[in-house]
């Protein structure tokens, strides 16, 4: 199965996203699919349950977002999470090795193979952020209150719902809280749930982002380096000569860009690159004994992801020696560490986790867009299992930022409509 969808993906090849969203189209089978769920009795008093918890569904998001999860540091919301996943009912809990926290919901027919739905707990703020609600009008405002807490908060109303409506899926359900999805954290909630946790997951869905009618199933490849140059030190004056680190660091950025650029502007699909944070020395009048900078590489294709991460390593070591080489006193050493490595994939729009998140959007009168994002499901589509990310709902704005914003409108609750639908859809209904 997993195998299948892997040739399937690659046969499709990889296309521009735009070009993807123009031509994809939905199979009436499963425009009918999702008609017939949404008719069922036992889904129709969920929708029905879901916009009663409105009050309750805000009240929670408040909840998570006033836990602050900053990166690497997911325990405290996760227990919280945790707590209200076994008050909404789940038949087991726990929290894995590295936090994630999965609520089982068992399902009916023995078949193996989970579905997934996600949504994660950290959040880019460090510690000390104050992350208090403040609560204008229809408008809430905090760090971290759309990007990705609303989601946390939809996964606990739809399980709710599915339980007081007495809803059965034929198969088992993991209702996740993940960690590591944000900057550093490089996706290692999910590296480990599909890489290490032995749990049998054959599709997934990812809460994230804004809007319905965003449906992601294309996962932007990156690879993330932490280029660290040293040397002796020294003072400005006395010293003057000596091998200076931000020298040789200046040196490698001015090599990488032009043979970044030249790449980025040929013939190849989107590849992107960015020194992002740069850092090191002690005064402005000392000769530094330690240079650092962060680099961040993008691509949609992985062969092009590869070629820059090449052209990266090459320039580094180019521009040390020709630095070395200088005529400075004594020398610079450096040290590559990778920071980040979140593999690129693409599944074709034919796939039918991709066609039921579509046709079950067009059922709430939304127009689907399918989109390549850099999330949680980048680790399940590049190991070519079905995988899409789908939007929170409402209206927000300033993620990442301390200005984050939220509104709870009638789209909000149609998410989390949505998100049900998808996971019976693909989990199947007890008939």
């Amino acid at each position: 199965m997993k195998k299948a969808t892997l040739t399937l993906a690659m046969a499709f090849g990889v296309i521009s996203m735009a070009t993807q969203a123009q031509e994809a189209s939905v199979d009436k089978k499963y425009t009918k699919e999702i008609e017939k769920l949404a008719k069922a009795k036992q889904v129709k008093s969920a929708f029905t349950l879901i916009e009663g918890y409105k009050e309750q569904t805000e009240k929670d998001h408040i909840t998570l977002t006033e836990i602050l999860a900053a990166p690497f540091k997911e325990d405290a919301r996760g227990v919280a999470f945790a707590k209200m996943l076994e008050e909404a009912g789940v038949d087991s809990l726990w929290t894995d090795e590295v936090g994630n926290v999965i609520g089982l919901r068992k399902g009916t027919s023995g078949e193996s193979g989970y579905v997934g739905i996600d949504a994660h707990l950290d959040v880019v703020f460090p510690e000390g952020t104050d992350v208090t609600v403040e609560k204008v009008g229809d408008t809430l405002k905090a760090p971290g209150i759309g990007d990705d807490t609303r989601a946390l908060s939809n996964l606990i109303s739809m399980l709710k719902a599915m339980n007081k409506a007495e809803i059965q899926t034929e198969k088992d359900v993991l209702i996740v809280g993940s960690v590591g999805e944000e900057g550093l954290g490089d996706l290692r909630g999910m590296k480990y749930m599909f890489n290490e946790s032995g749990l049998d997951i054959d599709s997934w869905i990812a809460i994230d982002g804004g809007a319905m009618g965003r449906i992601s199933n294309a996962g932007l490849g990156s690879k993330r380096y932490k280029l660290l140059v040293k040397g002796k030190g020294g003072h400005s004056w006395g010293a003057f000569g000596l091998a200076n680190p931000h020298h040789a660091l200046g040196k490698a950025i001015d090599i990488f860009s032009k043979a970044a650029w030249e790449f980025t502007q040929g013939d190849v699909e989107r590849t992107s690159f960015n020194v992002g944070r740069i850092g090191g020395g002690t005064s402005v009048n000392s000769i530094p004994f330690e240079s650092w900078m962060e680099v961040d590489m993008r691509a949609i294709s992985p062969k092009n992801l590869d070629e820059i991460e090449a052209i990266f390593k090459s320039s580094v070591e180019k521009a040390i020696a020709e630095y070395n080489a200088s005529g400075v006193k004594g020398e610079v050493t450096y040290e590559l560490i990778k920071i980040g490595d979140r593999p690129s994939g693409e599944l074709a729009p034919e796939v039918p986790l991709v066609q039921r998140g579509m046709a079950a959007t067009e059922f709430f009168g939304v127009q689907p867009s399918l989109g390549r994002g850099s999330t949680n499901i980048n680790i399940p589509v590049s190991k070519g299992i079905p995988a899409i990310c789908i939007g929170r709902g409402g209206k927000g704005g300033g993620a990442h930022s301390l200005h984050e914003w939220y509104v709870n409108d009638e789209e909000a609750e149609e998410s989390i409509k949505l998100a049900l639908l998808i996971t019976l859809a693909q989990a199947g209904l007890e008939k």
